[in-house]
């Protein structure tokens, strides 16, 4: 029996309103704010997904992908139809292409605007 369930994924940035639009974009759904004090906090509820959350990180740095040095710490992998046309969609919004050369590989890497990477997985 499990102890808990998961709730959401965060994901720390600069800018959460801006990367919860990214994402809303990728993945549908409609970003929602809430803001405590200083601190912002923004949820997205992707239709039949798990949800995700964004919040304010001072002094954030984004993770490097590959690097032994600095950890990666996590990834999302998000399943597509046609890797060509989800590329074009995910670079036209501000992702940039971390290992996306390959083109006979059922993925390719990308860093989010704010510097995490994801997968576009055609798997």
């Amino acid at each position: 029996m499990a102890l808990a369930k998961l709730g959401v994924v965060v994901l720390d940035c600069p800018d959460p309103r801006a990367l919860a639009g990214f994402y809303a974009e990728v993945l549908g759904g409609t970003p929602t704010v809430e803001t405590d004090g200083e601190d912002e906090w923004v949820d997205l509820k992707v239709p039949g997904g798990q949800a995700l959350a964004f919040q304010a990180a001072p002094g954030y740095v984004p993770p490097r992908w590959p690097s032994p040095e600095h950890s990666q710490q996590f990834h999302l992998d998000l399943v597509v139809e046609d890797l060509d046309t989800a590329e074009k969609g995910v670079l036209a919004l501000g992702a940039k292409p971390l290992d996306a050369d390959d083109r006979e590989r059922t993925f390719r890497v990308y860093a989010d605007p704010a510097g995490h990477p994801f997968c576009l997985c055609a798997c």
